[in-house]
């Protein structure tokens, strides 16, 4: 054979490879088919609105999970367990003015994030008012926020002004933060731009 002709040959090769390699994630998501009858174009179509509109947890996921964040919601998670504030509850930061862990028999999803609670009663008064019991700023540092910056707090670490819990990643920021009455304006107002950038 011809240079040029190995040269087609093997420039073939290399793109077969390439999109093998492209294409192989796609390919592993798939389900295997099955000797079920396939649905019609319509029946494909009509399956896909009545999943896209349940409120049910992908097909293959055990049941009782939460729902998936949908775009445009976030709320600061521990990454090892996945629930807000890492699991202590919201509305105990204002009743018992200390950091109490919620319990696994009140949980509660809202936000995309999965909340637990110390008693049933203070769960009804976070899913009758989650705005008063939020942490501002979806629980990150409050100083770091007022410095263009979106930090991981500690939820040991927090103060209550004016009924709205505010969570700091060091007593420091804390300190910092009651004593500049600045910075809360600052935080407030940089707030915004801080969300922008957050990875969701």
């Amino acid at each position: 054979m011809k240079a040029a002709t190995w040269q087609r040959w093997i420039s073939i090769a290399v793109g077969v490879l390439a999109l093998a390699i492209a294409i192989q994630p796609v390919m592993a998501t798939q389900p295997l088919a099955s000797s079920a009858p396939s649905l019609s174009s319509a029946q494909n179509l009509s399956s896909a609105q009545n999943l896209a509109s349940s409120d049910s947890v992908m097909p293959g996921l055990p049941s009782g999970l939460p729902q998936l964040p949908r775009l445009g919601e976030m709320m600061q998670r521990d990454t090892p367990s996945g629930f807000a504030l890492h699991g202590y509850d919201p509305v105990a930061y204002q009743l018992l003015g200390r950091a109490t862990p919620g319990r696994q028999d009140y949980e509660l999803s809202h936000g995309g994030a999965v909340w637990r609670f110390a008693s049933a009663a203070n769960r009804a008064a976070f899913r009758d008012a989650p705005d008063v019991y939020e942490p501002a700023f979806a629980g990150f540092d409050a100083t770091g926020v007022a410095d263009g910056r979106a930090v991981e707090s500690d939820p040991h670490l927090f103060a209550v002004i004016d009924s709205r819990l505010y969570l700091f990643r060091t007593a420091e920021n804390r300190r910092r933060f009651i004593s500049n009455a600045a910075l809360f304006q600052l935080a407030e107002a940089q707030w915004k731009d801080v969300y922008g950038t957050i990875a969701r």
